[in-house]
């Protein structure tokens, strides 16, 4: 069983994650279903190295998952609860003041 202060370290640690914003982009690029990492790319303005780099540290964080399909990996969201996460903050975000 995890700890309450294991847990509140590793949502700490995944919020310094999603603090650079190239690796939020990379991740909300994710929003929309299965995207190769050359389309993040596109959609980011980020170098395709710079994307695979940023796409590892999301995995390892069990942010966003990764799906091979012959030679090569389409990336999603990992699961609804980051999907929700993100799409709640951008909407938080847009809200009048």
């Amino acid at each position: 069983m995890i700890s309450a202060d294991d847990r509140i370290d590793t949502i700490a640690a995944t919020y310094r994650l999603l603090g650079d914003p190239t690796r939020l982009r990379v991740l909300l690029a994710c929003l929309d279903g299965p995207i190769a990492v050359g389309d993040i790319a596109t959609r980011t303005g980020a170098s395709q190295p710079l994307v695979s780099h940023h796409l590892r540290l999301l995995r390892g964080a069990r942010l966003v998952r990764g799906e091979r399909r012959q030679r090569q990996v389409f990336y999603s969201t990992a699961d609804a609860h980051i999907r929700d996460m993100l799409i709640d903050m951008l909407e938080h975000v847009a809200e009048p003041q």
